[in-house]
């Protein structure tokens, strides 16, 4: 007799592949859209690895935790300014900055670039920044969106990828 149990994960395979998260990575995430994901991702590095999250206020922080309880991780969650982490320079492999709710995007130019610069500074040499944005709105959901906003000034002035050269 064989007993065979079937568990429903949720997970992103395809978000979590194009990050690139490697075994025994030091990785440090940057606000929070989908805590499924960030806990996904916190659970590549395994447990040779580490996995910090770094968000701008309390809620943000319990979506934060209980990603990272579903997806059976310990994240160490630090609360308070983006664009001042409390980490020690050079020390993550990558920084994912989850920006797909325009957190970037609804930011000022100066605390954008700011936030760029600090992940920056955080990341050893060769380490990887990657920004996880939603994207410029096409077809049926650019028509049905009521004002362009933050996020079409946004898009125009390069996104976070024309925000990087500023950041150094």
């Amino acid at each position: 007799m064989a007993l065979f149990s079937f568990r429903r994960v949720d997970i992103h395979p395809l978000g979590v592949s194009m990050a690139g998260v490697k075994l025994g990575e030091h990785l440090l995430q940057i606000g929070i859209h989908d805590a499924a994901l960030a806990g996904h991702l916190a659970a590549k590095t395994g447990l040779s690895g580490t996995a910090a999250h770094m968000v701008s206020n309390d809620s943000e922080a319990v979506q934060v935790q209980r990603g990272a309880k579903k997806a059976g991780v310990l994240v160490e969650v630090s609360v308070g300014e983006l664009a001042r982490l409390p980490f020690d320079d050079g020390s993550f492999d990558l920084v994912v900055i989850h920006s797909a709710s325009g957190q970037l995007a609804s930011a000022t130019r100066d605390n954008r670039v700011a936030v760029l610069r600090d992940a920056w500074r955080v990341l050893r040499p060769g380490g990887r920044l990657l920004a996880i944005e939603a994207g410029t709105p096409t077809g049926l959901r650019a028509m049905l969106r009521s004002a362009p906003g933050a996020q079409a000034a946004y898009d125009a002035a390069g996104g976070t990828q024309g925000a990087v050269p500023g950041a150094g």
